[in-house]
């Protein structure tokens, strides 16, 4: 009935706990679906549902994709619009660093879309977005991996008893608007997140010349920059002094 009303385009469902014997009560009308269900044990499993009016296919990366629950589509642009890439991912609790890092590597490849949104829970309560730090381990490195990648993470509210472990993300900014939360559907303890794709946005071309971030080496970057010896660099000095030498540094190391 929510899909009726709405018409949405793309749906996103995260822990579907779907086996063989869903079959037959998944599909909807007017959409084309797809879907990952969890192997060998209860639980989990991830859908996406594609307007049957929007040409689609699914990606295949091809990166340890039995060690994750998650889908990628992409959905082809209208006229001078562009594709968009689409995932919907679930990360269990305990998830291994092992599947993590083929997460992470699997959304690396996909990050040189040019429109790329990303949707799921990734089940980080631990992070606080406004600030961007997080007390465990593993959510230090998803927020070291969604910088890496140039993410945005658009949704502000927190959505369950406080936390935000629904996210949406994307990779151009200005591409996901109007996020809204849309209560709990049935029994769930999570909320619906609706949001728009912006593909009709068009901006100005800018004469102003900027370095492709996407095509650098951030591992001979690192390393040059660890080659500095900073604390002689900054000893007895103030904070200015510090930030114009670390900046100096910085924009040496970047050219």
């Amino acid at each position: 009935m929510c899909v009726c009303l709405q018409g949405y385009d793309l749906i996103g469902i995260t822990e579907t706990w779907w086996d063989g014997s869903y079959d037959w009560s998944v599909g909807m009308e007017g959409y084309r679906f797809f879907r990952k269900d969890r192997q060998g044990r209860q639980g989990g499993g991830v859908t996406l549902y594609v307007n049957d009016q929007l040409e689609c296919m699914e990606l295949h990366l091809g990166m340890d994709e039995e060690l994750t629950e998650s889908l990628w589509v992409r959905i082809k642009g209208s006229a001078g619009a562009g594709d968009i890439i689409a995932r919907v991912c679930y990360r269990p609790p305990d998830q291994r660093d092992q599947a993590h890092e083929a997460l992470y590597r699997q959304t690396a490849a996909a990050s040189h879309s040019q429109a790329l949104v990303l949707m799921g829970d990734f089940n980080h309560p631990d992070i606080c977005w406004r600030d961007n730090i997080a007390g465990h381990k593993q959510s230090r490195k998803f927020l070291e991996y969604v910088d890496d990648n140039f993410l945005f993470q658009v949704i502000e509210e927190p959505m369950r008893r406080g936390a935000m472990l629904d996210l949406v993300l994307t990779n151009k900014e200005g591409l996901v608007g109007d996020v809204k939360l849309k209560g709990s559907l049935g029994c769930s303890s999570h909320q619906m997140v609706e949001f728009k794709i912006l593909r009709a946005v068009r901006r100005a071309r800018s004469k102003l010349t900027t370095l492709d971030f996407r095509r650098a080496d951030f591992g001979l970057f690192r390393d040059m920059l660890g080659r500095i010896p900073w604390d002689k660099a900054l000893e007895r000095r103030g904070a200015q002094d510090s930030w114009l030498i670390f900046k100096g540094h910085l924009l040496q190391a970047q050219e």
